[in-house]
């Protein structure tokens, strides 16, 4: 299963889960890895700018990483394959750390707005009074979901007229409107439910770092990510396409038919496919100028039905 996976995709989820086991392994001996690389409020003395990267691969509960590493596993390499190893990573990390950069801004307005510079304690529910320092290095985000949550942007913004089948919904949807759905579901519960312990101005933020970091890419298509990373992708599938061919080509000969019928069946033949491999190169050559979104839905269907035949 991890074989077909592309390799940046596969190596996030593995060092996600042997994050976790160890986090596991830890614990109990009294070493804390969501309190050493969990990424705390800026003012916190437990504080280190390497949290921002840190706090990406630690997760608090199994079904936390369960669902951030199904995500993972179903959009990125889709992302992956499309965009490249070198290019997917950078969007993963970068919109990470943009989810993080969000999480601090809102921690800094519930900072300012309950007016804690002027405390030295504060009374906390179910704690009695705490010191203030205490009180924000208990400011901890962990987990993938800000990178995730781009990766599901990316996803839709790559193919948004794409239909998925999204449980529990008895029909398939377009990824637009799975990502737009998605990200108003997590605006809603920011603004309606603030303490509940999710950071879901995190998720937004990876969002929204990835809409913005996309847009750049769009109108600066001869940045080295293009044209290299996905470039190697597309290059291999014309390969295949022409090796196919040319196995198709060799197939086709049918020594019991007289000479001249046969010649010119395959000629006729030849004709055909090497049309149909011009179509599929132009295609191609489109989505590695252009992306996969600039495609009309009649060269999506002619690409789908190239790939099939293979």
């Amino acid at each position: 299963m991890l074989r077909n996976i592309p390799i940046i995709t596969k190596n996030l989820l593995i060092i996600n889960v042997l994050a976790y086991l160890a986090t596991v392994v830890l614990e109990p001996r009294g070493i804390s890895l969501n309190q050493w690389g969990g990424l705390h409020f800026f003012m916190a003395s437990d504080f280190h700018l390497f949290q921002f990267i840190t706090y990406q691969f630690l997760h608090g509960s199994f079904m936390h990483l369960f669902f951030n590493m199904f995500a993972l596993w179903m959009f990125g390499g889709v992302v992956e394959h499309v965009w490249g190893a070198k290019k997917f990573l950078f969007y993963y990390i970068f919109c990470g750390i943009g989810a993080g950069v969000c999480q601090e801004v809102v921690q800094y307005i519930t900072y300012a707005n309950e007016g804690l510079a002027a405390y030295e304690y504060v009374n906390i529910t179910g704690y009695g009074s705490m010191a203030v320092g205490d009180y924000l290095n208990q400011w901890c985000t962990i987990g993938a979901s800000g990178a995730v949550y781009a990766i599901l942007l990316a996803f839709g913004m790559t193919f948004p007229e794409d239909r998925i089948f999204i449980f529990p919904l008895p029909i398939p949807i377009k990824a637009k409107w799975f990502v737009i759905g998605y990200a108003a579901i997590e605006l809603f519960s920011a603004m309606s439910s603030p303490g509940d312990g999710v950071a879901h101005m995190a998720h937004l933020g990876g969002m929204l770092f990835g809409f913005f970091l996309i847009r750049y890419w769009r109108k600066h298509p001869g940045n080295h990510f293009d044209m290299s990373g996905g470039q190697q992708f597309f290059d291999q599938m014309k390969r295949n396409f022409g090796q196919q061919r040319q196995r198709n080509s060799h197939m086709h000969a049918e020594p019991q038919q007289p000479r001249s019928a046969t010649r010119e069946d395959d000629m006729a033949y030849n004709a055909r496919k090497k049309a149909r491999q011009d179509e599929i190169d132009a295609i191609l050559d489109k989505i590695r100028r252009s992306g996969y979104d600039s495609l009309t839905k009649e060269e999506k269907q002619t690409l789908f039905d190239a790939s099939r035949e293979r």
